[in-house]
């Protein structure tokens, strides 16, 4: 299957208009590179499918300026906020309290809403933002006649655990009195987000499973140079963020120090959130294996999935995403705190033979990593089968289907409330 789509327009672009439909897409984005990707994957397929429209990402995350849009995508960036070991939240730069960092964040993002006036607006995973500070710009949204879309992943985490936060965030009251639509980015069949939530009347007709999103590989524009060990077969072993990723890193870095014998030689890519300390120690043991080389931070992932021959990843939802894409024979080895989210999805994918799920007892005390079993792993991953050969119908058809259910607001070169405002001026 190729995979030679270019996601990044810009040689035709629309006549500007005022009065053309407008997007604005929310993500909190507390850690990680997750949410924004998410959210920038949909957003450039949007203005792919609609040239003419404009959307806007809010979005709290300190990397979105290092990432590509398409023309007639844009962003508002709020102040960071990051969340902490103990499950809490902090500023992640301003020295600032929470309470006055979530009320500035607050007050930006609702004048976003009044300045932008968007016709739709696609709130990512979390339903009434980040401890509730989107509640007040969804009410001038309700009121102004919005359509307003619930974006999920396709997994949350344990239902009891999403039951408990949502229930004492408000968010569960916001399923079904604020929310026109819920997205699920996923298949009903591989795992259902909200089941055993309480009240599922009020929200279950909401629920439309779009399928996963895929990836294209983006512009090479300008040219980009990667390591020497990139131009033959390679594993691609990427810890997402970099964050939370230091264990992973270290276990297949060791498995080459141990074993000499792996066939395929490796690109440990760190990510831009894992500790300076941390990188220097693993650049020094990566410059003494012929077989390892890294790098700190590439934006354009997707470039580097696309030429590896296999992959080893922690499973968050994007990665993943890129994994079914590029259709890579892939490891996963999930990290179960402070979710679950990527054991439960890792769990699903071994069980649908999309891919390798490989438990590390660290995570939950139940032992150490030892180097010969991330080796034996490394050893079988190029000859395990691509994910297309577990033949799930509709897997990837989740940007699709998002541009085909906002069809009737986005395809009209005119937005719905000025036709409605011109009629009733006219009568």
């Amino acid at each position: 299957m190729p995979y030679n789509v270019i996601d990044i327009g810009g040689a035709d672009r629309a006549p500007r208009s005022p009065q053309a439909p407008r997007v604005l897409i929310y993500s909190h984005d507390t850690f990680g590179l997750g949410h924004i990707r998410r959210c920038r994957a949909i957003a450039n397929s949007l203005v792919a499918s609609y040239s003419h429209i404009s959307v806007i990402i809010v979005s709290g995350s300190s990397m979105i300026s290092s990432f590509q849009f398409g023309d007639g995508v844009d962003y508002v960036r709020v102040p960071g906020v990051e969340k902490q070991d103990d499950g809490g939240y902090a500023p992640h730069h301003l020295n600032l309290d929470l309470g006055d960092t979530l009320r500035l964040r607050a007050d930006l993002i609702r004048q976003t809403v009044l300045s932008f006036d968007p016709d739709v607006v696609i709130v990512d995973k979390e339903p009434v933002g980040l401890r509730g500070e989107l509640l007040s710009s969804l009410e001038i949204l309700r009121r102004r006649g919005a359509r307003i879309v619930l974006g999920l992943r396709d997994v949350l985490d344990e239902p009891g655990k999403v039951l408990e936060e949502w229930r004492h965030s408000g968010a569960l009251d916001a399923l079904g009195s604020i929310y026109d639509d819920i997205f699920v980015y996923g298949l009903e069949s591989v795992y259902q987000p909200l089941q055993g939530l309480p009240d599922q009347h009020l929200f279950a007709d909401k629920i439309r499973y779009t399928g996963y999103l895929k990836r294209a590989v983006p512009s090479p524009m300008p040219p980009t140079r990667h390591p020497k060990i990139t131009k033959g077969p390679f594993i691609l072993v990427t810890p997402g963020g970099g964050g939370d990723g230091m264990g992973l890193t270290d276990w297949v870095i060791s498995a080459y120090e141990s074993d000499p014998t792996i066939e395929l030689p490796a690109l440990i890519v760190f990510g831009p959130f894992m500790s300076r300390e941390k990188r220097k120690d693993f650049a020094e043991r990566i410059a003494r294996i012929p077989k390892l080389e890294s790098l700190g931070f590439e934006p354009r992932l997707e470039l580097l999935m696309n030429r590896a021959h296999c992959v080893v990843a922690m499973g968050g939802y994007n990665t993943f995403c890129e994994i079914l894409s590029f259709d890579k024979p892939a490891l996963i080895v999930p990290r179960v705190r402070p979710r679950r989210e990527q054991s439960i999805r890792a769990e699903r994918a071994d069980n649908l033979k999309l891919a390798t799920m490989l438990h590390d007892p660290l995570q939950d005390g139940q032992g150490t990593r030892d180097p010969a079993i991330m080796a034996a792993a490394l050893h079988a991953l190029p000859k395990r089968m691509p994910p297309s050969q577990a033949f799930v119908p509709s897997l990837l058809d989740g940007l699709p289907a998002i541009n085909r259910a906002l069809a009737d607001d986005l395809s009209m070169p005119i937005r719905g409330r000025a036709l409605a405002q011109n009629s009733a001026a006219v009568s």
